[in-house]
């Protein structure tokens, strides 16, 4: 297993870019956000990101039809 791989969604780069755009079309909307929001949000986004397939995986196994051996 290569452990320099992971998926678009856990990484903060990713996370940091969406959350910049959005920031930038919020200044356009009047709502200022600074970059240490920005920071902030893309930790908590990652975060949410992990608790969320967590809960996915453990309903998925729960709900499972067949026995893991």
């Amino acid at each position: 297993m290569n452990d320099d791989l992971k998926a678009w969604y856990q990484s903060r780069t990713v996370w940091g870019a969406l959350i910049a755009i959005l920031a930038s079309l919020a200044h356009v909307a009047g709502v200022e956000v600074t970059a240490g929001d920005e920071g902030e949000l893309a930790d908590l986004v990652v975060s949410a990101v992990g608790t969320i397939g967590g809960l996915i995986a453990l309903y998925g196994r729960i709900s499972a039809r067949r026995r893991v051996r």
